[in-house]
C-alpha cells in the first residue's frame, strides 16, 4: 500500500507547545502507513526543537520568511507542494494565509488545521478573516484540541462548523523515568512557558509572594524566555524574592527538572490544551492552574490538582498553600494525574487519532 504523504505547515520551531506537538507527532505517526515532513516558514535558528529535529533525522523544510506578511511564501509554498506532492496538508497558528491558496491550486486532498488556543485568540483579525473563508467553505477541516476550544470555534467562526475534538498528547514515558530526585526539606513550585501575556507570570509573582509569608520552605523556578521576562525579572526583585525565585531560561532537561520539582503552577489568562500540563501529570506532579481554555478537561478539581479562576492572586496563593502544607496530598494527586495523563493523554493515541481523520477525509476524496 502506498504510503499517505503529510506535511506539516507552521513558522518556526520554537519553544512553543505547537510546535513541540508537531515534533512529537512527526516521530509518533504509523511510517509503515504514512510519511510525514514539515515546512517552516522560517529559516533554520539553532532552536532546541530545531536541534532534536536533526538529531532525530526528521524532515524539515526551512524556508526564508521575513518578519511580517510576507507574501513570498505563497509561491515558495506552491513550488514545495508540486515537488513533495502532499495527499495531505496540516497548518498550525497563523500559517494558513499562506497555505490556503497553493493548497487549492495544487489540489491537495486533504487540509487540516489545528486550533490550538481559543479561537478568539489563535489569530489576528485577517486571520480570522481567512480562517472563516477556509472553515465556512469547507476548504479546511479545523481540529480543535479540547471541547472549550471546539466552542470557542462555532462562536467565532459558525455553529454549522464541524471541527472534530483530538486532545493533545506527549510521549509520556519521557517524564516518568528519571534519575533525580525530588528533595524533602522543600516545596518547588515550576512554571513551564514563555514569558509573554497569556501566561501572566506577574499573577503567579503576585501569588508566590502571599504565599511564602505562610510557608517560607517554597522555592519557585521559572522556565522559558519571552519578552516579559525582564519585567517579571524586576518585579521580583522588588517583592524582595530574589533569593526564592530561579530564572531558568530555555532547557532541553524538562523531565529532570519535573522530577525535582513539587507542584507545576499555570495562571494563564487564556490556553488550549498545555503540554506543561500534561508533562507535570505524566511525572506524577499536583497542577494548580488557572480554569481557562481546556484546562479543566486536564486537571481533575480535588484528584490531580486545584483549578482557580483567572487574574485572583488570593486563590492562586491559597491552592498553593493547601498542596505546600500537604505532601502526602502532593502526592496523592501526583499518582492519580499520573495514571490519568498514561491513560488520556499519550502521544501515540493523539497520532493515531490524526491517522484516522487523515485517511477517513481522503476516502471522501
Amino acid at each position: 500500500m502506498e504510503k499517505v504523504k503529510v506535511l506539516h505547515i507552521l513558522p518556526s520551531f520554537g519553544p512553543g507547545g505547537a510546535e513541540r506537538l508537531v515534533v512529537d507527532l512527526m516521530e509518533a505517526m504509523d511510517r509503515e502507513r504514512f510519511e510525514v515532513a514539515a515546512v517552516s516558514l522560517y529559516p533554520e535558528s539553532g532552536t532546541l526543537l530545531e536541534r532534536e529535529i536533526r538529531a532525530k533525522g526528521l524532515r524539515v523544510f526551512y524556508l526564508n520568511k521575513r518578519k511580517g506578511l510576507d507574501l513570498r511564501m505563497i509561491p515558495q509554498l506552491y513550488r514545495l507542494f508540486r515537488a513533495f506532492q502532499p495527499d495531505v496538508v496540516h497548518t498550525h497558528l497563523y500559517v494558513l494565509r499562506y497555505v490556503l491558496l497553493p493548497a487549492l491550486l495544487c489540489r491537495i486532498p486533504v487540509r487540516v488545521h489545528t486550533v490550538h488556543s481559543v479561537a478568539q485568540k489563535e489569530v489576528d483579525w485577517p486571520g480570522k478573516l481567512v480562517h472563516w473563508i477556509a472553515f465556512r467553505l469547507g476548504r479546511v477541516v479545523p481540529v480543535s484540541i479540547s471541547r472549550q476550544v471546539a466552542q470557542t470555534v462555532k462562536e467565532v467562526y459558525g455553529d454549522n462548523i464541524h471541527t472534530p475534538i483530538i486532545y493533545n498528547g506527549i510521549p509520556t514515558r519521557r517524564f516518568i523515568f528519571s534519575n533525580k530526585k525530588q528533595r524533602d526539606d522543600r516545596v518547588v513550585l515550576i512554571h513551564i512557558g514563555r514569558f509573554a501575556p497569556p501566561k501572566n507570570h506577574l499573577l503567579l509573582v503576585d501569588a508566590f509572594s502571599l504565599a511564602i509569608e505562610k510557608y517560607p520552605s517554597m522555592e519557585l523556578w521559572l522556565v522559558g524566555d519571552g519578552p516579559l521576562r525582564v519585567k517579571v525579572k524586576k518585579k521580583v526583585e522588588a517583592k524582595g524574592l530574589k533569593e526564592k525565585v530561579r530564572f531558568l531560561g530555555l532547557r532541553d532537561d524538562i523531565p529532570d527538572l519535573l522530577a525535582e520539582a513539587s507542584i507545576l503552577v499555570l495562571p494563564s489568562d487564556w490556553e488550549g490544551v498545555p503540554l506543561t500540563v500534561l508533562e507535570a501529570m505524566a511525572a506524577g506532579k499536583p497542577v494548580v492552574a488557572t480554569a481557562v481554555g481546556g484546562v479543566p478537561e486536564l486537571v481533575d478539581e480535588g484528584k490531580t490538582g486545584f483549578l482557580v479562576p483567572p487574574q485572583a492572586p488570593d486563590a492562586l496563593a491559597g491552592a498553593i498553600l493547601r498542596l505546600a502544607r500537604d505532601p502526602e496530598l502532593r502526592k496523592r494527586m501526583g499518582e492519580v494525574a499520573r495514571k490519568r495523563a498514561l491513560e488520556r493523554f499519550d502521544i501515540r493515541q493523539t497520532a493515531q487519532a490524526y491517522g484516522e481523520l487523515y485517511l477517513k477525509l481522503l476516502t471522501r476524496k
